[in-house]
């Protein structure tokens, strides 16, 4: 039981991470009191909460600074897993909803109309930067020069967990966008594409750790393992972490994304340019008649 206990206590108290997350929980509680969600809608929002929370805040942080495999558990977590299940959740109405009248009228719609915001939306959701980001972004903190000056440096330490987060939260909401385009930033057939794209360098990267016989990150041996695992079978299992579950959680966005292709394509709500090319009429194979 205490073991249990202390797997609960945050290994670096984050008071900003804790902030943000209770801020969210409690609006989007309150937000279900008026917006009513489905409960598989609800269940993905709590999923992806409490991994968040998990990866932020607790003993996990311990054993992702002392075990390979467990770092790459961490940040597919923050950057994969917990972000695509809360925008899979479609949190962004409820949330709204959480937030007093008064507070929207006066400062969250200013400021969404702003030029300032416009111009990061422009940026931050083209499909280029989107993807080079997503993709770059998991693999910048794991270049092998530059790791072990990630992994000693509490700073960037944190910089590297809080723009996996914030990065994983800005591109599954540009994929999982519900709306047609216009309003949406991306049309319905490059938000299926997207992931599959993104995950290239990441899926490349992770077979090269799984299969080589060199250990790239010998500062977790400097530092000491948290588990007495030797430096190869740690790097491999990270590998496979990297190449395998890492892959899965761009396919399914990438699925789902489809799905909402074909619900719009139902709804007849696609744009011109995406009624040419439906995700049924792309999977027709015509015959040639006899």
């Amino acid at each position: 039981m205490d073991a249990l206990l202390r797997w609960f206590i945050p290994w670096e108290l984050s008071p900003t991470a804790l902030a943000l997350l209770a801020v969210a929980a409690v609006l989007y509680v309150r937000g279900c009191r008026r917006h009513r969600p489905s409960l598989s809608r609800q269940i993905r929002f709590w999923l992806g909460w409490v991994l968040m929370w998990q990866a932020f805040q607790t003993r996990w942080d311990y054993y992702a600074e002392h075990q390979f495999f467990v770092h790459i558990l961490q940040q597919l977590s923050l950057h994969d897993f917990a972000p695509l299940l809360l925008m899979w959740s479609y949190p962004l109405s409820t949330l709204r909803a959480g937030i007093p009248l008064t507070w929207r009228l006066r400062w969250l719609r200013p400021m969404n109309r702003s030029a300032v915001m416009r111009g990061i939306k422009m940026v931050l959701f083209n499909p280029v930067v989107a993807a080079v980001l997503f993709g770059g972004m998991a693999l910048l903190w794991l270049i092998p020069s530059f790791h072990p000056f990630v992994m000693l440096n509490a700073p960037t330490y944190r910089l590297m967990n809080w723009s996996m987060a914030l990065d994983g939260l800005l591109f599954w909401w540009l994929v999982l966008d519900t709306r047609p385009s216009p309003p949406a930033h991306l049309s319905s057939g490059k938000r299926v594409f997207l992931p599959l794209l993104a995950m290239l360098p990441t899926m490349a990267w992770g077979a090269i750790l799984a299969l080589s016989m060199t250990d790239y990150y010998p500062i977790y041996e400097i530092c000491g393992r948290a588990l007495s695992l030797d430096p190869l079978t740690d790097q491999h299992l990270g590998g496979l972490i990297l190449w395998i579950p890492g892959s899965f959680a761009m396919v399914l966005g990438s699925l789902i994304a489809l799905r909402i292709w074909m619900r719009l394509s139902e709804r007849g709500r696609l744009p011109p340019r995406d009624k040419a090319v439906t995700p049924t009429s792309a999977a027709t194979v015509t015959r040639p008649t006899v």
